[in-house]
């Protein structure tokens, strides 16, 4: 079966190989400490630290794992690809919600950087999904779990 491709900003990528770097480099030889610490202590049959140790290896190692291939399977969406005419992956979009009248900055990533609490929503979430290919001053109807929200789309850019 394929890989997923992952879409991924420049800044996403930054974060991902960060993390990677970490995980390999520091947090591995900490982990493995933890588990020559717990094992100086003798019967592992029941040693809970080397058991808490253990497990936590193991999502040290899956993580790795993810993210490695994520990293195998990104296209990356470079700055300059990004157009200020049109919404895609890495667009910042200014959106009025005409229902309260208020405005909303959010930019678009692939689903492995959505971050909604810094306003970065998946271009496969329902208001992503909406906007992508959008121009500015089209009105869009999002159906979200609450009933339907219309955005009207204020300006587009990088």
């Amino acid at each position: 079966m394929a890989e997923k491709q992952v879409i991924l900003t420049i800044e996403g990528l930054k974060k991902v190989e960060d993390e990677l770097d970490y995980l390999k480099t520091k947090k591995r030889k900490e982990v493995s400490e933890r588990i020559k610490t717990a094992l100086a202590f003798g019967d592992i049959s029941e040693n809970s630290e080397y058991d808490e140790a253990k497990n936590e290896q193991a999502q040290v190692e899956e993580r790795i794992f993810k993210l490695e291939n994520m990293l195998a399977n990104a296209e990356v969406i470079d700055d300059n690809q990004i157009s200020v005419e049109v919404v895609g992956v890495g667009s910042k979009v200014l959106v009025k919600d005409m229902e309260f009248d208020e405005e909303i900055e959010y930019t678009i990533v692939g689903s492995a950087e959505a971050d909604p609490y810094d306003a970065k929503i998946s271009n496969e979430s329902p208001v992503g999904e909406a906007l992508i290919g959008r121009r500015k001053g089209d009105s869009v109807e999002v159906q979200v779990p609450d009933g339907v929200i219309e955005y009207k789309i204020l300006d587009i850019s990088r």
